[in-house]
């Protein structure tokens, strides 16, 4: 199992518009039939300690079967249009993957 951690932090000036729509484009990334799982959330309310980063806007993990699942994913259609639509929209990015 491959898990790919995406940790999005967005433009301060985004509406709220564009921040629905955001979200949306991260949930078309459930029909990429390469995933096997896809998680998406803001950070949690479970305390301020020193350890927790909270200061990222969403996250996505999606789980990978195999490394060849998730190459698939990263050239499928729909994973391009959303970084084509809403790559401006983030100020910074950090990706994690882990198996």
């Amino acid at each position: 199992m491959l898990s790919h951690i995406v940790v999005f932090w967005l433009k301060d000036d985004l509406s709220d518009v564009q921040r629905s729509a955001f979200r949306e484009g991260l949930e078309s990334l459930k029909a990429i039939e390469s995933a096997h799982a896809v998680y998406i959330g803001a950070p949690a309310k479970t305390g301020d300690r020193p350890v927790i980063d909270q200061s990222y806007s969403l996250a996505l993990t999606v789980l990978f079967d195999t490394i060849q699942d998730h190459d698939a994913y990263q050239v499928h259609p729909l994973h391009q249009a959303f970084l084509k639509n809403f790559g401006s929209f983030w100020s910074r990015v950090l990706i994690y993957d882990y198996e």
